[in-house]
């Protein structure tokens, strides 16, 4: 039988019980530092196996078509910023000042690679600009993010650190464990394809660790007590805007522009993603440990959302008649 459209995804399934459990049972004291160091660790990993998977040959494949790049660069760094900042104010009416500053983090992170190829793929769209798109925007998100948090959020909503040191602390954390998967691609390039199915196990356990830590000490410092119900319903309200406003610029800017239809898919695929796999790890080196949760859940929110909505957009794009 086939699953229903409109249900949430196995990960995103064990992600919400990852959050009830760290709601119910947070960790404190020795096993909270013990979760840190163990998060610390796989993040590193997470990133050298992206480094270990990105192809040579895909991003050479994709790198003449520059146009489309720039495009979907201005739409990730931006556009989305740029309405994050016209609409802070709004979010600030129904939000708390938390996640109101979620919501302005979310519009900083780079896009997804994996769920923007996929989707790009569904809808017979261009994939090797995809592959190439997707992943020059998580790679110049390593730099770019910190720089537009500093910017843009208030000034000591970082945790502690300046602008330079979230840069350098990012790429000790982030970008060399990805370089050092890059160094290593011709070697076991081949094994990490063969293997994509089970590594992506340790993508999503790496995502379960931090969110488990973040939200434990969030909860501990009142998570819940300052979000009730009402607040969440409104905070889901404000992504789907968000995320209606970008596929919407994103689809007529595209035609506009006179791109074909299959550059379209492309653009508005990888022009308004915002990746959880980014996100997660950028907000454990940029914000102070309680704040962590309060950051993140307007992203895990928008995921969930983009992922469905754009599940169904790629079948439309796919069932087109060219």
């Amino acid at each position: 039988m086939q699953r229903p459209r409109f249900l949430p995804d196995n990960f995103t399934l064990i992600l919400i019980a990852v959050v009830t459990l760290a709601s119910l049972l947070p960790a404190r004291g020795a096993v909270a530092q013990g979760f840190e160091w163990l998060t610390t660790a796989a993040v590193a990993l997470l990133f050298f196996m992206h480094g270990a998977k990105l192809s040579r040959a895909n991003v050479v494949a994709g790198l003449s078509h520059w146009r489309l790049h720039l495009l979907v660069l201005a739409f990730t760094f931006a556009l989305f910023p740029l309405l994050g900042v016209l609409l802070k104010p709004v979010f600030g009416w129904f939000l708390n000042p938390e996640l109101a500053l979620g919501m302005l983090f979310l519009c900083v992170l780079p896009a997804t690679v994996q769920s923007a190829i996929a989707f790009a793929g569904m809808g017979r769209g261009n994939v090797a600009a995809a592959v190439c798109s997707a992943s020059a925007s998580s790679l110049i998100g390593v730099f770019l993010t910190p720089l537009l948090v500093s910017w843009l959020i208030v000034p000591g909503e970082v945790a502690g650190t300046s602008t330079w040191d979230a840069v350098l602390h990012i790429m000790q954390q982030l970008m060399l464990p990805f370089a050092l998967g890059q160094l290593m691609q011709p070697v076991i390039g081949n094994f990490v394809k063969k293997h994509a199915a089970t590594l992506r196990m340790v993508d999503q356990s790496s995502i379960l660790l931090v969110v488990y830590t973040a939200f434990s000490a969030a909860v501990i410092e009142g998570l819940w007590t300052r979000v009730p119900l009402p607040m969440l319903l409104v905070l889901t309200v404000a992504c789907c805007v968000l995320l209606a406003l970008v596929l919407w610029i994103t689809t007529m800017t595209s035609r506009k522009l006179g791109f074909s239809k299959e550059d379209e898919v492309t653009i508005v695929f990888c022009g308004s993603k915002k990746s959880l796999a980014s996100g997660v790890p950028m907000a454990k080196v940029l914000f102070a440990a309680p704040q962590v949760g309060m950051m993140l859940l307007p992203l895990m929110i928008f995921h969930q959302i983009q992922l469905m909505v754009c599940a169904v957009l790629a079948q439309r794009y796919g069932e087109r008649v060219d």
